[in-house]
């Protein structure tokens, strides 16, 4: 069992926030998903016709994951959480990028909700993940680039194992190591607000969104919630 805790130093920071982890073993990723393939098509003709749009930083949820960047020294926008970034992306190119149904599932989900996620393959975690501040020390390999080996500067919000770090800057790029693909079969998503007491029950409904996306494509899924009172194991 895999369990995810929020640090002390980062619930005293971050009182208010919640991740939903959504974990799925079994995971299909080479069949059709077409339930994936129609809420992406979805979001793109809504905004091409103009009845909807993707949150900006004008909106409260990308504002407050901009307050929280300038509260661990990352300046936001230079380095855009992911929900922001993916939502520019969209709202220039008019479409998401499609990556494997996996990940096109959450980037769905996402952008739709205005919420950050990601994921982890379970299969190449080495231990607890723990999100907590970086001491400096940390080794990170970003994702795509796998000769690349950076150091999170101390202060920063990370999600780590006993190996390395997994995600910089909390949501805003995963590491290479365990990012998924057609492949994995044992995967965790992560949805995530610091802001419980405003969009608690919007990151309810986009966890099962998500989940409702993932069931016809897994042997075994479920969704759990972490917050700064309590960790979570998600092995299933």
């Amino acid at each position: 069992m895999t369990t995810f805790r929020i640090s002390p130093a980062v619930a005293d920071a971050f009182p208010d926030a919640l991740v939903a982890l959504v974990t799925s073993t079994g995971l299909r990723g080479r069949e059709p998903w077409p339930g994936t393939t129609a809420a992406l098509t979805d979001l793109e003709q809504r905004l091409e016709a103009g009845t909807w749009r993707p949150a900006d930083e004008a909106d409260p949820r990308i504002e407050a994951w901009h307050t929280a960047y300038r509260a661990f020294g990352t300046n936001p926008r230079r380095i855009r959480p992911s929900v922001d970034a993916l939502g520019r992306r969209m709202a220039k190119k008019g479409a998401l990028p499609r990556i494997n149904p996996a990940v096109d599932s959450y980037n769905a989900v996402s952008v739709r909700h205005g919420l950050p996620a990601g994921a982890f393959d379970l299969d190449h975690v080495t231990g607890d993940v723990d999100i907590r501040h970086a001491d400096g020390t940390e080794e990170f390999v970003p994702l795509g680039e796998p000769g690349t080996v950076e150091n999170p500067k101390p202060g920063e919000i990370v999600y780590a194992d006993p190996s390395g770090v997994l995600t910089r800057h909390w949501n805003h790029r995963d590491a290479h190591r365990t990012r998924v693909t057609e492949d994995s079969a044992h995967v965790v998503f992560i949805l995530e607000t610091v802001h419980a007491a405003r969009d608690g029950h919007l990151l309810e409904t986009a966890a099962e969104e998500l989940h409702a996306l993932l069931l016809p494509h897994t042997d075994q899924t479920r969704v759990q919630y972490l917050s700064s009172k309590e960790s979570v194991g998600v092995s299933i």
